[in-house]
């Protein structure tokens, strides 16, 4: 995986070697930002792309998809999480982008999930006989798939708590600063009470 700067876009190209190869990244997108990432597929097969705005303003990005040929696979304004599958019939350069640039003050941390193509079997050869599989290997592809399940679980589980910390925490700082101004409004209003009472009993001089 190489990472180039041009125009100040962040670009990373992804070579694909295996059946199966999958890309997890967590970023920051600055406001008035575009972030985009390059993957290079050269069979045809079955790629999905997750991603997920964790952290900053109201949780939405703009993001495309397009393939080799420019033409665009998938379009969506303001999303804060979605999942989108395709067939990269085109072998080359597919691009995916992710766009801060409708907001001007807040960045945002953005999550991404790149898989392509299947998984290859935990069973070596498995394909060239039709002999049912033994107790240990069919509990091995269990625990694996259980395994896969668990982990899906996690990352989604890592972000919500993620979200949910940023959403408490700046709940949190409104309520301090809002705190802040009460006390200071309570402050004001007592001296000025003090003061108005001590010019009632205030003995007046009488002028000569």
């Amino acid at each position: 995986m190489d990472f180039i700067h041009f125009l100040g876009i962040s670009i990373a190209i992804l070579f694909v070697t295996d059946p199966s190869f999958s890309v997890e990244l967590t970023f920051e997108l600055e406001d008035n930002a575009k972030e985009c990432f390059y993957e290079r597929i050269m069979n045809e097969t079955k790629c999905t792309l997750e991603f997920q705005v964790v952290t900053g303003g109201h949780y939405d990005v703009d993001v495309v998809l397009k393939n080799p040929n420019g033409e665009i696979l998938y379009d969506e304004k303001k999303k804060q999480y979605d999942s989108h599958t395709f067939d990269s019939k085109i072998p080359g350069e597919y691009t995916f982008c992710f766009s801060n640039e409708f907001s001007s003050v807040t960045h945002k941390t953005v999550y991404f999930d790149f898989q392509t193509g299947e998984e290859p079997s935990q069973i070596p050869g498995i394909g060239n006989h039709h002999t049912a599989l033994t107790m240990i290997e069919s509990s091995a592809v269990q625990i694996h798939e259980s395994l896969k399940v668990i982990i899906d679980y996690q990352t989604h589980h890592r972000l919500r708590e993620a979200t949910s910390r940023d959403m408490a925490e700046y709940l949190n700082e409104r309520v301090q600063y809002w705190s802040i101004g009460q006390g200071v409004i309570i402050m004001a209003m007592s001296l000025l009470q003090v003061y108005i009472l001590r010019n009632f009993f205030a003995e007046k001089r009488d002028r000569l």
